[in-house]
């Protein structure tokens, strides 16, 4: 038997850092060259009810239309082609409705995805940059947000980075708890949390 007693983790994700991470995570499905944004929709029990990430609608080859952020004809470019990972998550949920849910986004929604979350009934919208802050989607975004009542605030990690290390499930508890201990002390904000 070991000498080492077991006990609870305390350098676990909390549930914010935990869905954010799972937006950011689905983005890397997308095949977007310039943007990769992704989405997670979760109920008030803190369960995913909803995940997507911006992408070509299916049913056709994301190959036959253009990626491209600019060109003389919009027509050439990704833009009215792209589904928003908003509208993907809404799309994907595992559930009969997202009312009453919250959403956390990678990037702060549009106005025609302001428009898709309303109607979904979600209430409110976690978002980690807001690089278009003064555009008019965003601007009218944040305007039907109000006037709907869906609350909007921005996400303030604990951790720059959350490593995913596929390694760790092949070592011993005890080894685990050894590497913890080491590694913990050195958490705070802004750097990486340890997923071993």
């Amino acid at each position: 038997m070991s000498d080492i007693a077991c006990k609870k983790r305390d350098d676990y994700l909390e549930w914010p850092e935990y869905f954010m991470a799972v937006a950011f995570l689905s983005a890397q499905r997308s095949k977007d060259p310039s943007s990769q944004v992704g989405a997670c929709i979760e109920n008030p029990e803190n369960k995913i009810v909803g995940i997507g990430y911006n992408g070509m609608p299916n049913g056709y080859s994301d190959d036959l239309l253009p990626w491209r952020r600019t060109a003389e004809n919009k027509m050439d470019t990704k833009y009215p082609y792209v589904c928003h990972a908003e509208l993907n998550a809404i799309m994907n949920k595992n559930s009969a409705d997202a009312k009453g849910c919250s959403m956390y986004v990678a990037l702060f929604p549009c106005n025609e995805c302001a428009k898709l979350i309303i109607q979904a009934g979600i209430k409110e919208v976690i978002f980690m940059s807001d690089k278009y802050h003064e555009s008019e989607e965003t601007t009218a975004a944040r305007l039907m947000f109000k006037l709907a009542g869906v609350t909007f605030r921005k996400f303030t990690p604990k951790y720059s980075k959350i490593v995913i290390d596929f390694d760790s499930i092949n070592s011993r508890p005890c080894q685990k708890l050894k590497r913890k201990s080491v590694s913990s002390t050195s958490l705070s904000p802004q750097k990486t949390a340890p997923l071993l």
